[in-house]
């Protein structure tokens, strides 16, 4: 399962729902776009070290996802597909859904958006 943002703040902050999920997975990635998006949203937070322990601490059970070409080939499908349909999403959760569909991964997001994108799964807490 691949974690979104919000899933991954949800589950850093003790979301029972979401930690009963997410342990009985196998495989659990973060996509290199979420670990910029979350690193930004706590830069200014006060509990901001907090965070980046956790992040240490925890990361390495993660399998993090980067960009490569294919993917930047999922990604632009996925942004054509949408635009046509009327139906875009925001970029970075295009290259969200590009992984998940990359790597035949289900998205674990609250963002019903994904279930515009052809192919995906997306999984709720």
């Amino acid at each position: 399962m691949i974690l979104d943002t919000n899933a991954l703040s949800a589950f850093i902050d003790g979301d029972a729902a979401l930690g009963k999920l997410l342990g009985r997975e196998a495989r659990l990635a973060v996509p290199v776009i979420v670990l910029g998006e979350f690193r930004y949203g706590i830069a200014g937070s006060r509990h901001r070290e907090a965070y980046e322990n956790w992040l240490v601490e925890h990361l390495p059970n993660f399998e993090v996802m980067n960009i490569s070409d294919d993917t930047a080939v999922s990604y632009a499908t996925i942004r054509v597909t949408l635009k046509q349909t009327g139906r875009p999403i925001p970029a970075n959760d295009a290259w969200i859904a590009a992984l998940a569909l990359q790597h035949k991964l289900p998205i674990v997001s609250r963002d019903e958006h994904f279930d515009s994108v052809p192919e995906i799964r997306r999984v709720s807490w």
